[in-house]
């Protein structure tokens, strides 16, 4: 499959985007993540 440059452009473009909202999705991740890390230590603190 050849592809144009505009076609080029916009497929690395949509790669770029998805690339992007999946580090944001990450970094949501590893947040969420600490914070469920932190309240059961807390829990096992408590026991």
């Amino acid at each position: 499959m050849q592809l144009t440059p505009d076609e080029l452009i916009s497929e690395f473009h949509d790669a770029v985007m998805e690339l992007y909202f999946a580090r944001k999705r990450i970094a949501n991740l590893e947040a969420e993540n600490a914070e469920l890390k932190a309240r059961l230590a807390a829990t096992d603190a408590e026991a």
